[in-house]
């Protein structure tokens, strides 16, 4: 039996195959090769085309299937990640009405602020365990708010992996993992938040059937099994935001247990037994994939909008064509502290970490006869270490003290230079594996079909590939980060 593991990213689509016998990836493919666009049409706005995420989805799939290492009639169960907090409108057809407004956007924070200081007296952060903020239900009322001809129209509005799941079975599902990435979750009593939906009008009928997160979402269409070379009778089993399934691709289930991204945003995503919150939403807790009512699990999400796009930026804007492995290496030759150079990724919408603040990014101390392309390149990966030691701390406030972070053999943790800034920095050892995303989500699509005895044999299969500890540089990089930390202090208080 083969599992259809998909990762709805913001810059690309990833798609694997995995065999559930031995857990093991068969193949995998990335679409579109270069970048995929986000629409800025104001300042603090970010959208994407839901109908280009199905068609970047269908043609990841058709490039796996020409690897021609397995046979795409054997792929029985699918599996979604994708890129949370998002926001899909449909009409009754099924018919996107607008562009997808995602997590990036900033547009609904002064809606979801208005909503916390309204709600928050009948204990709604308690119950909640998040501000509204920018969230996905905030995002709905700023349409309702600002686009209300359109807003008629809504039959169902959902997440971005509830989009796709709609593509592939024609039915309108979604979880609570997911329903509480929106805020639309009552932890106290494990339902959906008809607090909210009521605060901001909007009718319980636009909600999508509630599923739990392993379950059968539905049989793919005739049309799309044919179109994609599937045989009858594939059905989608789990979906889960990035993070959340991030962290079950690196066997992140217990309380404890912590995992962290180096992508387009950052996240350390901790598992707790508690219902945790910070009082003031700067790092927001959501439903684990496993999370239950007899069981609770959830995880602590820090997130910082500004890293993976911040070193792709600093890529782009030295207008040097080299690829990231010699932009890390050549980075990795300038002294630690890059000569003085300082940068701070906040330039990627409003950070939830520094109270929904837009600060933007910044260089500071650029000396244009000592600062090379290598000293901006090193600068940008300290500044994104020095900021996911900001949110630690933020954490460590909240109780959460990891003592070892898991994550996966990726994106920034594939630089030599940014694994040792942020085990230093942090204090904290990081174990990586050879697992991603995708991977993930066809394993979860392996638990939601039952193909496993339970969810430890899902990962059998995962093996550690790298430990990095924290090294004799760990002083130079506190001091570095209290510096660094002077520089945002000052232009958090102007």
């Amino acid at each position: 039996m083969l599992l259809l593991g998909i990762d709805l990213g913001t810059s690309s689509v990833k798609v694997s195959v995995v065999d559930a016998e031995t857990q093991l990836c068969l193949a995998s493919a990335t679409y579109p090769e270069k970048e995929a666009e986000i629409i800025s049409l104001k300042p603090d706005w970010a959208e994407q085309n839901p109908n280009l995420w199905w068609s970047y989805t269908q043609e990841a799939i058709r490039k796996v299937n020409a690897s021609q290492t397995y046979n795409p009639k054997d792929i029985q169960a699918i599996g979604i990640a994708y890129q949370m907090h998002g926001l899909v409108v449909v009409d009754k057809d099924h018919k996107v009405l607008r562009d997808a407004i995602i997590w990036c956007d900033s547009r609904a924070v002064e809606t979801g602020n208005k909503a916390m200081t309204e709600l928050e007296p009948t204990g709604f952060l308690h119950s909640h365990l998040n501000s509204p903020g920018n969230f996905t239900a905030s995002k709905l009322a700023w349409v309702k708010e600002n686009e209300p001809a359109l807003y008629a129209q809504i039959y169902k509005f959902m997440l971005p992996g509830d989009f796709l799941s709609m593509c592939f079975t024609g039915h309108i599902t979604t979880n609570p993992s997911a329903l509480s990435e929106g805020v639309l979750w009552n932890f106290e009593q494990n339902r959906l938040s008809t607090e909210l939906l009521s605060y901001y009008g909007v009718d319980e009928a636009l909600v999508p059937t509630i599923n739990p997160v392993f379950s059968n979402y539905g049989y793919v269409t005739k049309d799309v099994a044919q179109a994609l070379g599937f045989g009858a009778h594939v059905v989608v089993t789990y979906k889960a935001g990035d993070q959340p399934n991030n962290a079950l691709s690196l066997n992140v289930r217990k309380p404890g247990e912590v995992a962290a991204t180096g992508g387009t945003s950052g996240v350390i995503y901790a598992v707790d037994d508690h219902l945790i919150y910070d009082k003031a939403s700067r790092v927001n807790t959501f439903a684990h994939v496993n999370h239950s009512k007899s069981a609770v699990n959830v995880g602590v999400l820090l997130c910082i909008n500004g890293t993976g796009i911040q070193n792709s930026w600093i890529r782009k804007i030295t207008g040097i064509e080299v690829d990231y492995a010699t932009m890390n290496a050549q980075a990795g030759e300038v002294a630690i502290g890059a000569d003085g150079l300082r940068m701070l990724p906040f330039g990627n919408g409003a950070e939830r970490m520094l109270g929904n603040r837009t600060l933007g990014g910044s260089m500071e101390h650029l000396d244009f006869v000592r600062h090379t392309p290598a000293h901006l390149w090193r600068a940008a990966q300290e500044g994104i270490a020095f900021s996911f030691r900001y949110g630690l701390d933020i954490l460590r406030e909240n109780g959460l003290s990891p003592t070892v972070i898991r994550a996966g053999h990726t994106n920034l943790f594939l630089s030599p230079l940014f694994r040792s800034a942020f085990v230093d920095v942090t204090g904290i050892p990081v174990e990586l594996y050879n697992n991603d995303g995708s991977v993930g989500a066809a394993l979860g699509a392996g638990i939601g079909a039952q193909v496993f005895s339970d969810q430890e044999e899902a990962f059998n299969g995962l093996k550690k590939v790298l430990a990095v500890e924290v090294s004799s540089n760990a002083d130079v990089y506190e001091a570095l980060y209290q510096e660094w930390k002077l520089i945002l202090d000052y232009k958090l208080s102007n």
